[in-house]
């Protein structure tokens, strides 16, 4: 996936030339979309399907809150399109045999947490996991895609860069229009400070007709000294200046950032140049976890990592209403 647009953070006042002109395209894939959707509702695999997805194009912060439920939900088993890798699937990742070129790099990261099945037809995949014993299923994205029957569907929501400039991709980072997407929400999960919170749903006051979750990813207490240490700092996900903020927070001193597009590959004179970087400058080599898994197994000792964990404000309504998903079955 390349980076969005800078365009697409303008404010829906003011949303930039580029995305007028390209507004006439948007329509196109606002009818696409639509008639998608209306395909389903899908096939159910048997295990009920819970369904991490968001409205908008990368970096809200799904893979954290699916993680979490991999852990959160007994026998669940997270199913992934594999986004960046060359396996179509259905297969069942092995970090000990599979890299991210292969199966994805966010596969990879989740497998740490619970069992990963990839597959490009999620219902192929469903069933392949669904055979292999699976007693949920936790779909990362796909909240558009028809192909499965959710049982509970989560909409993941980045405080900090809400709906962008409120239109649909080209112009915008809409996937679909806003009111309809929410309509089919279970639970609208917003995450970041509590005052960024707190401004976006005063801005979307039509939010407050779902149920909603509050949260938002915490670094990890790993013990490791982040305070003053300095830092050049490199990401390739949906919003990387959220990951350098996360290492201000900590207390890093972050001398130098370079950002990359979601999902970006790291050659290795690339990787030697950003080492070199960061030696010249007195600092230590930092990046994502998912950004890690992406890494030449002989670079990775020489590159830190900041990992994050969703914490949300009262786990009470949705544990709720997993039990009663994961129960009924």
């Amino acid at each position: 996936m390349r980076r969005a647009p800078d365009f697409w953070a303008n404010p829906p006042d003011a949303p930039g030339l580029a995305a007028r002109l390209l507004t006439p395209l948007s329509a196109l894939w606002r009818w696409r979309t639509a008639r998608r959707i209306a395909s389903g509702p899908g096939e159910r695999p048997g295990p009920p399907v819970i369904c991490v997805g968001n409205l908008t194009a990368g970096g809200s912060g799904k893979t954290p809150v699916v993680s979490a439920l991999l852990q959160r939900i007994d026998g669940a088993v997270a199913l992934s399109r594999g986004y960046g890798g060359t396996l179509e699937g259905p297969v069942a990742v092995d970090p000990a045999r599979h890299t991210a070129g292969q199966v994805g790099d966010e596969p990879i990261l989740l497998s740490g947490f619970g069992p990963v099945w990839v597959a490009r037809d999620r219902a192929a995949g469903a069933r392949a996991a669904a055979k292999a014993g699976a007693r949920a299923i936790v779909m990362d994205d796909g909240f558009q895609n028809p192909a499965l029957a959710k049982d509970l569907s989560i909409v993941v929501i980045d405080a900090a860069a809400g709906f962008g400039n409120g239109r649909i991709i080209p112009a915008g980072p809409l996937r679909e229009p806003v009111e309809p997407g929410l309509r089919r929400a279970d639970f609208v999960l917003i995450l970041g400070t509590p005052a960024r919170r707190a401004r976006f749903l005063e801005q979307h006051p039509q939010i407050a007709a779902r149920p909603v979750l509050q949260g938002a990813l915490k670094p990890l207490q790993t013990g490791m000294p982040w305070q003053d240490l300095r830092c050049l700092a490199f990401a390739g996900i949906g919003r990387p200046a959220k990951f350098f903020e996360s290492l201000r927070a900590v207390g890093a001193d972050v001398v130098a950032t370079r950002s990359f597009s979601d999902h970006a590959q790291y050659p290795e004179p690339m990787l030697r140049r950003l080492l070199a970087e960061a030696q010249a400058a007195g600092a230590q080599l930092v990046t994502t976890e998912k950004d890690a898994v992406r890494l030449p197994a002989h670079i990775r000792p020489q590159v830190l990592t900041l990992p994050v964990r969703l914490e949300l404000e009262d786990w009470a309504p949705l544990d709720a209403a997993l039990a009663r998903v994961v129960g009924a079955q």
